[in-house]
This record gives C-alpha cells, sequence and structure tokens, in this order.
C-alpha cells in the first residue's frame, strides 16, 4: 500500500458524494439526511437537511448546489428558500437516483440504481441522465451496469463513469452540447466493484471499492498506479482530492451501506503524490 487512511471524522451514518468545495469538504450523509460540510481540522457543520436521502452534489457555474434526493428520483436546487426540484428524474429511471457530476456549463450528468437493490431484485442495465439548466432532462447513455461515481476532465471533454456491477470504468466524449459518444472501457476492475471516483492531474482515475479497505488508482488501460489502505479497515465507497495543494484523498467509509447497520461511517484521509483535477 502506498498510505493509509487516518481518521478525520467519525459516527456518521453513511457518507457519500465528496467534493472538495471553498476550502472545506462537503458530502452527503445517506442515513442521516443531511449534507454537511468538514474543515480540514475536523469540524463538521450542517449544510441543508433533507426529508430524502442526499446522494450526489454539485455546483452551478453561478454557485447554486445542486443535490440529487435519491427515493424521489429529483434533482434539486438549494435556493435562499430551500430545496426546490430543478428535474424530476421519475420518467427517465427506474430505482434510486445516485451520483452527479456538474460541466463547466451547468448540465448535471445523473447516475442510478437501475433497480431495487435493497429489495434485493436482480441486476438490470440502466442509463445516465443529463439535466440542462433550463430543467431538461434527457437520458445520454444507457446498458451501463449500476452507473456510479462520474468523473469529467478539465477540459470537458471525457467523462469517466463507474460501473459497480459491471466491474469496469467507462469513458465517453463529451461534445459541445452536453451529448455523449465514443464509448470504451477505461479500465476493467475484475473482482472489485468501483463507486465514487475522482481524477488526478496524470489523467489516473482513484476508486472507492465497496467491497473492500482500499482505494485505488488506475491509470487508462487498467494497470493499477496506486493503494491506499482505508486504517478503519470498513469498505470505502467514495472518494475525492481536495486540501489545500488538492494532495488530500478524502475516503468515504462504513462497515455497511445498509440503513440499520453500526452507526460508524467516517470521513478518513492520506496524502497522496498527485494533485487532484478536472470535476468534481
Amino acid at each position: 500500500m502506498d498510505a493509509t487512511t487516518t481518521t478525520l471524522a467519525g459516527d456518521l451514518g453513511f457518507p457519500e458524494g465528496p467534493r472538495w468545495h471553498e476550502g472545506q469538504l462537503v458530502f452527503s450523509d445517506f442515513h442521516d439526511r443531511r449534507v454537511r460540510s468538514l474543515t480540514p481540522d475536523g469540524d463538521l457543520a450542517t449544510v441543508l437537511d433533507l426529508d430524502d436521502a442526499p446522494s450526489g452534489l454539485g455546483w452551478t457555474p453561478e454557485g447554486t448546489l445542486l443535490v440529487v434526493s435519491m427515493t424521489r428520483r429529483a434533482l434539486l436546487e438549494v435556493t435562499g428558500a430551500g430545496p426546490v426540484v430543478r428535474a424530476d428524474l421519475t420518467g427517465l429511471t427506474r430505482s434510486r437516483a445516485n451520483d452527479l457530476v456538474v460541466d463547466a456549463a451547468g448540465r448535471a450528468y445523473v447516475s442510478s440504481f437501475g433497480f431495487d437493490l435493497v429489495g434485493g431484485a436482480p441486476v438490470e442495465p440502466t442509463g445516465l441522465v443529463r439535466v440542462d439548466p433550463d430543467g431538461t432532462a434527457v437520458v445520454v447513455a444507457d446498458d451501463l451496469r449500476f452507473p456510479n461515481g462520474m468523473a469529467l476532465s478539465d477540459d470537458g471533454r471525457t467523462l469517466v463513469v463507474a460501473e459497480t456491477y459491471g466491474a469496469r470504468l467507462t469513458a465517453f466524449d463529451v461534445a459541445d452540447d452536453g451529448s455523449l459518444s465514443g464509448r470504451r472501457v477505461f479500465a476493467d476492475t475484475p473482482g472489485l466493484a468501483p463507486d465514487g471516483i475522482c481524477l488526478d492531474a496524470d489523467g489516473h482515475v482513484w476508486f472507492a471499492t465497496a467491497r473492500t479497505a482500499e482505494v485505488l488508482r488506475v491509470r487508462e488501460g487498467g494497470e493499477v498506479t496506486g493503494r491506499v489502505a482505508v486504517g478503519s479497515g470498513s469498505p470505502s465507497y467514495a472518494c475525492t482530492l481536495g486540501g489545500d495543494d488538492g494532495r488530500t484523498l478524502f475516503v468515504c467509509t462504513a462497515p455497511t451501506w445498509a440503513e440499520g447497520g453500526p452507526r460508524a461511517g467516517r470521513i478518513e484521509v492520506a496524502t497522496v503524490d498527485v494533485p487532484r483535477a478536472g470535476r468534481p
């Protein structure tokens, strides 16, 4: 292993969707139904309380916070009066909405489960939904096996998606209008379940593994170029790079994703060599 994480914050429900924003970490807590912020010193605060589990987070160019509302299957925007629906995704998704990445034009790409994971339904493929700034929502890719974490390159021309039940990272070319083409395998991850992801300045992807207590770094083609062990011993579910120099790897961990399990969610951190890049 290249490093081992230490705990920055504990006693969380289930942390997900970590984003480095304006000098602090912002993340969702599924089970507490909150969006939280966390300073580099470990000070926690509540950004938003919801009546549903939040997941993916992002900001428009104007600074508006967007939040995925999972079971409502909606993309929310947070206004001065509270969250309002930017797009209802129920007609474009079959099960819970999930992660989110926002591009430089304010377009949001939203993933979803595609099947009733909580109820034990068999795996079914699903698609990615793009929500434009005016709230128009369209499916822009299909036949993905549990599309999860996403990342956009610095130039906005490449979108990488983690297919958790496909055991791979999949890349697309992004056109000026936000449409996707040129689908290809960025990296196969045999035996693993890639979850949340982030990009670094070398163009490599860090991904949480969902079933093992580690976070892996891969280059396009699948070569593993870095490993960070999770110090708590819990599985990793999401990660992002941040900190003043972009070299702090923030990792969301928990013993289980299932609600009703032990309350032991954590934000864990390690220092890596190559700084962050791209979005989120």
